[in-house]
């Protein structure tokens, strides 16, 4: 089989289509500040601090953000090997992997790294890491005292077992995570001379709340038939409810892509010229290196309608006795990470496995998708138990794909093709048969 020259996916929507200059924006807006003397910080994504930042005019770099747009742009492996060369083991997160090894590279040549895309990441004024997702993130920033005398600190993002009675430990879980966050206002205080103000952060918190209602909202539009967005637009789309988010700008694009979404069902318009199979993005975070295979399963009549991978929160409901914006935060991180809790104790025990089944069925699913990756144990590990225990309640054929999200090395295109045409084989086979 012929190599695949393009990396990225053909989107559908011009919604996805002006993402890549809001990332392009992202690296400028922290040049700017770091020349304006604004602080700067490195970030990570579901810390559950963003609305934080943006009330306290914190200038974020997120890290995982620059690794992904690396691994686009098939220039990950300079930094992966200097990381290695300095003792990182090679399955460690591909994320943090290529953020040290940029970091020891410009500590090397005492500049950023030639050609660098989009201009690399500019020098933090703080390193704000989190437990959120995965445990190499909390180390992560404190190993980067090897190449910068930055200040760090990282909070705790807590989640209790799904297996016990939630009311028990909410208040204690909630608690905790509110001194969490405290400690961190009182971290960014310190570093910028800012003085915390409460009605800026419940500004921003209204803001980020609207944004994500919306932008949950504009998926529910994809439950229709011809799909009118698929993944590979997703992982795109999804970028200011990331690193923009508690922005009106991020408000305003969730806005223009639920008119978008609604246009495109109202006038049926369609992905592909003929949508036979609908897939689901089940489990794993995508490879950024090889996204043109999103249009390769579309060559064969499957979209993928829906992902489990950076998805938009459920909008929860905090009680209206909290009137502390950070007791507020606490309640509203609490409450999206156990919002499936309740029903998974009454169901299949587990939440993760109810999201899944409420997709299969919400969404039309024919076959489930998973993507195992070699330096991400958080979003690989029981990627098979979830698919059998999913098929316990419905029959839908699944395949897990292996590689990395980050380092190209981990793959191969000739068996991820043979792959792909073999499971869409059984998807169409199992779908004639069901009818």
């Amino acid at each position: 089989m012929e190599s695949t020259q393009k990396t990225t996916a053909v989107k559908a929507t011009e919604s996805a289509r002006r993402v890549r200059s809001i990332v392009k924006d992202l690296s400028l807006r922290a040049r700017e500040a770091k020349e304006n003397g604004d602080p700067v910080a490195y970030c990570m994504v579901a810390s559950y601090y963003d609305d934080i930042l943006r009330a306290m005019d914190v200038v974020p770099v997120w890290t995982e953000n620059y690794a992904g747009l690396c691994a686009a742009k098939r220039d990950a492996e300079r930094f992966l090997v200097k990381a290695e060369s300095d003792g990182f083991t090679n399955v460690l997160c591909g994320y943090a992997r290529l953020g040290i090894g940029f970091d020891a590279l410009r500590r090397e040549l005492g500049e950023v790294p030639p050609d660098a895309p989009d201009g690399g990441m500019v020098e933090p004024d703080m390193l704000l890491g989190s437990s959120g997702t995965c445990d190499p993130r909390f180390k992560w920033y404190q190993s980067l005292g090897r190449y910068m005398e930055t200040p760090v600190h990282s909070i705790d993002i807590v989640c209790p077992s799904h297996d016990g009675d939630l009311a028990q430990v909410r208040d204690y879980y909630v608690k905790y995570q509110t001194e969490q966050f405290r400690g961190m206002v009182s971290f960014i205080e310190k570093h910028t001379g800012k003085k915390f103000d409460p009605d800026r952060l419940w500004e921003v918190l209204n803001i980020s709340d609207e944004t994500v209602r919306v932008f949950w909202e504009a998926y529910q539009l994809r439950k229709a038939v011809p799909c009118p967005m698929p993944s590979e637009d997703h992982f795109n789309v999804f970028v200011p409810s990331f690193y923009l988010m508690g922005t009106q700008a991020a408000l305003d694009f969730y806005r223009d892509l639920y008119r978008e979404l609604e246009d495109r069902v109202k006038n049926r318009t369609e992905v592909i010229p003929d949508e036979k199979y609908r897939l689901l993005w089940a489990g794993g975070l995508p490879p950024w290196h090889t996204m043109w295979m999103f249009n390769y399963f579309e060559s064969m009549g499957a979209v993928f309608v829906i992902e489990t991978s950076y998805r938009p929160d459920d909008p929860v409901e905090v009680p209206s006795h909290v009137k502390d914006p950070v007791e507020y935060l606490a309640w509203r991180t609490f409450l999206r990470q156990t919002h499936r809790y309740e029903k998974a104790l009454r169901h299949s025990g587990n939440p993760q496995v109810e999201l899944l089944l409420e997709f299969v069925d919400g969404y039309k699913i024919d076959g489930m998708v998973m993507h195992a990756s070699r330096s991400c144990r958080a979003t690989t590990i029981g990627q098979i138990f979830l698919k059998n225990l999913v098929q316990e309640y419905v029959p839908v054929p699944a395949i897990q794909l292996v590689s990395d999200i980050i380092d190209v090395r981990d793959y191969s295109e000739a068996q991820w093709k043979a792959q792909i045409e073999a499971f869409v084989e059984t998807v169409a086979s199992h779908k004639q048969g069901r009818g």
